[in-house]
């Protein structure tokens, strides 16, 4: 490793003084070369300086060994937890001993990889290691204190049952990085209720109290700091849906409204408490749903969406720099490892692995990637997770953007072993370039906007999650007032988690993917945007659960543009037109749509639209006499909105209309 640069040098004095000020004592019975590690370590990690200014004593507890790896260190978090919490008896006890424990091993983490060289890898497994054992600890506290509480869950034969917590994303793969946030997903095996406590509970009800405790007992800041950011967001329905679901419940989810990104997250998913019985179960249960029989290459344009997301929030951020979300960067390496998971890994077994090493490598043994590209996206992949991990291990802060400051620059650069921070850059840069290239190229383009003549943006714009302060200045560069900006940016939020609590099967959900960015591009061609939007959603929200009427907007481009004229032109259209969907079927012939017929005609229309009808099924002649009066509602509303008819024609059809209706119900035979 090159010399350390002046400005490390300095950064370890100011630190060394504070540790002086705080371990004067200890100090004195360090040897010169353990002082000397401390510096450079200081020099690095101003979490590792504060964690030892806070708890002096763990200097003592470093080790210079180099063979500290596997079992020898991650196979003793649980056991040491479980001893530890043993004789804690109330929540204050339970956070700081969580809390102090996972800094104790972070220290010496961060210690391993910055001064002994420590491989990227084994890091991966003790940080993941650390928070299994974090999680599970902390669950069984609760659930024995619950259970005390609340009495114990059980199922038809009264055993008890337990709660399953599924890790995902970098957890359930083991790759945990130095401050990552966690993704967990709460199951339980069986409904029933509670026995032994003062009042019978439902083991959902038990189970959601018990997650929030647990999301509690990692996820608060206190004066020891926090265990872990928790997202539960992975689980069932979302943030809508209960913290807890049975098995049966969540196979019914992934069954009915399981969708390509939540397969795809499925890949990683890992369940952290080994429960027996009930982890084989909810592991073949979940299987079918993430790994298909077949070679699945129905789930590619789905795949395709997902690529062109990722593309989209790269350009709306300009994540340049971001080492895991920019182009090139890891969640890009991580996105072509999964593609041929889900798409192979039914048929191949040896792809259905969590760790992205082993995904690619099983993708290369496949002849899906060569031993060339394979071998680029490992070196690249771990490249960037050593820097990732190094980012956050300054000041256990999660982050994955470049640093912009001279301090952290140069940290950077040294770590890795290079003597300039440009040279450093150029090795990233370099990196990310040869990932994006690869990614470029998995599953043709990223995007079909020139195939539909529409705009990049409206893509982006459907298929991003955008705040509206973010969604206004871009809407302003489309040409729109800020006004109209706002109320459209708005509206589209509003219809966006909406969409979400809507059962919309697979072919609805890719219907409105292609949908939606054709109509925003019309959208905002409107002088009123926003308010055309608001109009157009009251009506998207009643049909997004009927496939068969996107589908027609989807596939006739007429319908779409008179469906657009009308709702601009008259509130009370667009209100007709979401109560009665039925009538979409009438934007397919325009010439039928903006010429009423005759004023004499009506009597004799209806008539023979009533012959479709049963005479003596009374609520089916009266079901057809509304939907006939709404159909030739909205053909004379769109000849007023064309100007093919005068006022006092609109009149005259509306006044015939009505009475060929009351005519035909005074003629209606009696009952018998």
């Amino acid at each position: 490793m090159v010399d350390m640069p002046s400005l490390l040098k300095t950064q370890a004095d100011k630190h060394w003084s504070r540790f002086e000020d705080r371990a004067a004592g200890l100090i004195a019975g360090l040897s010169e070369q353990r002082c000397s590690q401390l510096r450079t370590l200081f020099a690095c990690s101003d979490f590792a300086a504060d964690s030892l200014c806070q708890q002096p004593e763990l200097a003592l507890e470093l080790d210079d060994e180099q063979d500290l790896h596997n079992a020898s260190r991650s196979g003793r978090y649980q056991p040491e937890l479980a001893n530890l919490l043993a004789e804690v008896n109330d929540e204050p006890g339970l956070q700081r001993t969580l809390r102090r424990f996972r800094r104790r091993e972070l220290l010496l983490i961060a210690w391993r990889e910055m001064l002994l060289g420590a491989e990227v890898e084994e890091s991966f497994e003790h940080i993941s290691a650390l928070a299994d054992a974090l999680i599970v600890a902390a669950y069984r506290w609760w659930y024995r204190r619950q259970c005390a509480e609340l009495g114990t869950p059980t199922d038809a034969e009264g055993n008890a049952v337990p709660l399953l917590i599924l890790g995902m994303g970098k957890l359930g793969g083991r790759e945990l990085n130095f401050s990552s946030d966690i993704d967990l997903i709460f199951t339980f095996p069986h409904n029933g209720v509670t026995r032994g406590g003062r009042r019978e509970l439902s083991n959902q009800q038990f189970f959601i109290r018990l997650g929030q405790k647990l999301v509690n007992a990692l996820h608060q800041t206190t004066v020891d700091g926090q265990v872990y950011r928790v997202d539960m967001r992975l689980r069932p329905f979302g943030e809508s849906g209960p913290l807890a679901v049975s098995f049966a419940a969540m196979e019914d989810y992934y069954q009915h409204h399981g969708r390509t990104w939540e397969r795809y997250a499925m890949v990683k998913a890992r369940i952290l408490n080994d429960e027996g019985e009930y982890t084989a179960e909810l592991r073949a249960m979940l299987k079918p749903f993430v790994f298909r029989r077949y070679i699945d290459f129905g789930v590619i344009d789905s795949l395709r969406q997902m690529k062109a997301m990722i593309a989209a929030e790269v350009r709306r951020k300009g994540l340049q720099d971001n080492i895991k979300l920019g182009a090139g960067g890891i969640r890009e390496v991580e996105f072509i490892a999964q593609v041929f998971q889900l798409i192979r890994g039914g048929r191949e077994p040896a792809l259905q692995v969590r760790h992205l090493p082993h995904a690619l490598s099983a993708a290369c043994e496949s002849g899906a990637l060569t031993v060339e590209e394979s071998e680029l996206l490992h070196q690249s992949y771990r490249l960037l997770r050593r820097v990732e991990n190094f980012l956050q291990a300054f000041a256990d802060q999660q982050t994955q953007t470049l640093p912009q400051d001279d301090l952290n620059r140069c940290r950077l650069a040294w770590l890795m072993g290079h003597a300039s921070w440009e040279a450093c850059y150029q090795e990233l840069r370099q990196a990310m370039a040869a990932v994006h290239r690869q990614f470029e190229g998995l599953i043709g383009d990223s995007t079909e906007a020139e195939e539909e003549g529409v705009a990049q943006i409206w893509f982006d714009l459907w298929q991003t999650d955008w705040e509206e302060q973010e969604l206004i200045p871009v809407l302003q560069e489309q040409g729109m007032a800020e006004d109209k900006a706002t109320r459209l940016a708005r509206a589209l939020n509003t219809f966006k988690e909406e969409c979400p609590r809507r059962a919309m099967g697979p072919q609805g959900r890719q219907a409105l993917e292609k949908l939606m960015p054709v109509l925003l591009d019309k959208v905002s061609q409107s002088d009123t945007p926003g308010i055309l939007f608001s109009r157009l959603q009251k009506l998207l929200l009643q049909i997004v659960t009927r496939t068969a009427y996107l589908q027609l907007l989807v596939e006739n481009a007429g319908a779409l543009t008179q469906l657009i004229r009308l709702c601009e032109a008259s509130s009370l259209v667009s209100e007709q037109l979401a109560r009665y969907p039925i009538l979409l079927d009438e934007l397919l012939v325009p010439q039928a749509l903006y010429n009423p017929m005759p004023l004499d005609a009506y009597r004799g229309e209806l008539r023979q639209f009533l012959l479709r009808v049963p005479e003596e099924d009374v609520e089916q002649q009266m079901e057809a006499l509304r939907q006939f009066k709404q159909i030739h509602l909205l053909r004379i509303a769109a000849a007023d909105i064309a100007g093919a008819l005068p006022l006092m024609k609109v009149s005259d059809h509306l006044t015939w209309l009505a009475e060929a209706i009351v005519e035909e119900v005074v003629n209606q035979p009696g009952p018998r």
